[in-house]
Order: structure tokens, then sequence, then C-alpha cells
């Protein structure tokens, strides 16, 4: 800590008091956080480097990743979110639709490569029936009992109560019995219900997010939580919804991760057709370095591990985020549809021999976890055993969201035409 503690001699005054009560483990406020992005100069690199002293403390040099699959069975919704590139209206003709022997197929084939587990996140389909993530989880834990299903958002949660006619607490007591293990904390981009009524009016509401979050969690749902910035939101509204992911973990202590999310703005409508004026093309290299760096130090003592996202930021700018707080390379995906279809130019897999290369590279530990990160095994020799996913010399045999949405027999069967 000496050499911390030496240069804030050199530190802006307000930063360094910030900085410091940080290290003493105190809480940072809504003021101090939004002071902590106005950093430049030589206090821009201590909020990194305390950020990495706080990381250290926590997880120490270990960085995680899980191996897994997406499986976005189908991109047809309701919803008409300004950031989603990803979902088709029920009448388009790339609208697509997975059969569950489909979905538990790709979850099959994903186990036999080494995933531990399987996320399964979609569109909301018009006239979709009630049970419908009921019967996926049920199939798929039928075939491979021992996968862990990562599944559904708050957004989908509400919507499958509400078509199934009860509660949110009785829908994920019944998503629990069918094999759901965590949700993922998706569909909370910014937790202000004004902004997210501009950005995607009809989305599930703040109240309602924290409340299917909340409901989880008391049931025995762990979820991870995230952020989607660099679009049109202020600072202020990014530390805000930090310091609510903070409140609620408080309360509840069932989150296992945040994940910052920087908007991908190429195919987002709201950036192509500039909905909203002032709209940002993202963050930039430092906005990303910064928010993350903040979000190690805002919920220091909440929430241990802070992962970045590879397929947004590209490998190099990940292997710095580690640097920057971050502790957890996530998953290596396997397919990628939402942000690839949004623009991301990162791929759809990230082979566990080249996350591991990547960890190694900066000097740090890999470890494979499960979803709860319980460390499964660490890689601390130079040479190791290829995984099974390791060895597949043809990434594109998994399928591509771009093939995807080209295959007849997985269209999407309009029912408001049959």
């Amino acid at each position: 800590m000496t050499s911390i503690d030496s240069l804030f001699k050199f530190s802006d005054p307000v930063i360094s008091d910030i900085l410091n009560k940080a290290l003493s483990e105190k809480e940072i406020s809504v003021k101090n956080g939004i002071e902590l992005y106005s950093a430049n100069e030589i206090d821009f690199h201590l909020i990194g480097l305390v950020a990495d002293e706080l990381r250290k403390r926590r997880v120490g040099d270990i960085v995680s990743y899980v191996v897994n699959r997406n499986i976005n069975f189908t991109n047809v919704c309701i919803k008409q979110c300004g950031f989603c590139a990803f979902s088709r209206d029920f009448r388009e003709e790339e609208g697509y639709f997975l059969p569950t022997e489909e979905i538990v197929r790709r979850a099959k084939e994903a186990h036999q490569v080494g995933a531990t587990e399987v996320c399964i996140q979609a569109g909301l389909p018009p006239d979709m029936e009630g049970d419908v993530y009921e019967n996926i989880c049920r199939e798929i834990k039928k075939e491979i009992p021992d996968i862990h299903i990562h599944g559904f958002s708050p957004e989908e949660i509400l919507y499958g109560a509400t078509r199934s006619e009860v509660t949110i607490e009785e829908f994920l007591k019944r998503m629990k019995a069918a094999g759901v293990d965590t949700l993922p904390g998706t569909s909370a981009e910014i937790l202000d219900q004004k902004l997210r009524d501009k950005i995607s009016p009809g989305r599930i509401s703040v109240d309602d997010w924290e409340k299917v979050i909340k409901t989880a969690h008391k049931i025995g749902i762990n979820t991870t939580s995230t952020m989607m910035f660099g679009h049109l939101e202020t600072l202020e509204d990014r530390v805000k919804h930090i310091v609510k992911l903070r409140d609620i973990q408080k309360e509840t202590g069932g989150f296992t991760e945040f994940v910052p999310l920087n908007f991908i703005p190429s195919e987002a409508p709201m950036y192509k057709q500039q909905l909203h004026e002032g709209i940002k093309q993202g963050a930039s290299g430092n906005d990303v370095l910064l928010t993350h760096a903040i979000a190690r130090i805002m919920l220091n003592n909440s929430v241990d591990n802070i992962q970045m996202s590879w397929v947004k930021e590209g490998q190099k700018m990940s292997q710095l985020l580690l640097k920057w707080g971050a502790n957890d390379f996530g998953g290596t995906l396997i397919n990628e549809s939402i942000s690839t279809s949004a623009g991301s130019e990162h791929g759809q897999l990230l082979k566990p021999k080249e996350i591991r290369r990547m960890i190694k590279e900066i000097k740090r530990i890999p470890a494979e976890r499960d979803t709860n990160y319980n460390i499964l095994k660490k890689f601390e020799n130079e040479n190791e055993d290829e995984d099974k996913l390791d060895k597949i010399t043809n990434d594109s045999q998994f399928g591509s969201y771009v093939e995807l949405v080209k295959i007849n027999k997985f269209n999407y069967k309009n029912p408001r035409r049959e």
C-alpha cells in the first residue's frame, strides 16, 4: 500500500480523500462516485490502482471464467427497445423460434465439449404459452441433470408470470422446480424510470425488475447484476444504478457478480435513426476503465466479482480491465447473438485455452469456475491439457446468428396467420 499512498500527495485532495475512504473499506456515496468520474491525469490512474488493490483483497490473483453456451431460442419480441438489434417483430421474415428438442440438442452439444452452464435468454414472442420456459428447463434437466441452467431475465420472468396468470413469486417457484438454477440480471439497462421510458418504452419497470430480483433471491435463486452504459445516461444515473444494486445486495445477498455492459451502437435502432438528441456511440476507452474501477470501489464489501464483457470490449481491452478492478473473464459463450447483432465484431466463442493464455499474459492465475463462483480447477502450470472445447478446430460448427435466421425449419410460425 505504500506505493499508492506515496502517490496521493500528487492527487487532487477530493479524489485522494475518496480513495482513502475506499481503501479503509468505507462506503462510497453517490456524490463521491460522481466525483471519481471527473478524475484525470494522475487521479485517473490512481482510481485504477485502488480498484486493483481492492480486487486483490477480495479475490486474490485468480481470474475466473465459466465454460458455457448461450442459447437465444427466439428473436421474436413484442417489445421495441431502442438499443436492441437482435429482436424481430412477429411479422418479419427473419424471426425464428427454436423448438424445445433443438434447445436440448444444443445444451447436450455444449455439455459434451465441457460446458457446465447453459445461458438461456430470448425475445418475448406474442401468444406464448405460459409454460414454455418451464418445459424448456424440464427437458434440458431430463437429458442433462447436472448442467446449470442460468436462464430467463427479469423481463422474461415477468412475461412468463403474466402469460401464466400467476404472481411473480409463484412463477419463480415453478421455474425453480422445473430446473432453473440462477437468473441473469439483465434487462436492467439503467434503473431510472424516466430514462427507461425513453430508450425502451414498455420494458419492465424499475419496480418490477427489483421485485423479480428480490423475490428470486428470497426463494434461493441467485442472480447476476448488470448495467448498460454509454448511450443517453448521465454519470449520476450510472452511480445511482450501482448504489441501487448495492442496496439490494445488502438486503438479500443474492448477486453473484456485476457486469458493466458498454452500449454497442452500430445497429441499434435508437442510434442508427438518431432517435434521441445527444445519444453517444458507446463509452470511450477511458470511460470503460473508470466504470469498471468505480464499480469495484463502490461495490466493495457487497459484490465480490466484477466481470467484464470480452464480446463488447475485445480481448486486449479485457486484459486491461483485469488491471482496473475486474476479476472475471465471463464465459466461452460458444454462441453469441445479442451483441453480435448490434454490431460487435469480437466473435461468438473464446476457447478456454485462449482465455487462460490471456490471463497468464498479465501474470494472473486462470481458474475455471461454476456459475456460483465455486472454483472447479486452477491452471497454475505453463503446460496444461486441452479441454474438449479447445480441440474443436472449426468454430463455425456451432453456427451463428446470421446463419440461424436463414434456417427455414426454425422460422417463427405466426399464430395470427394460422
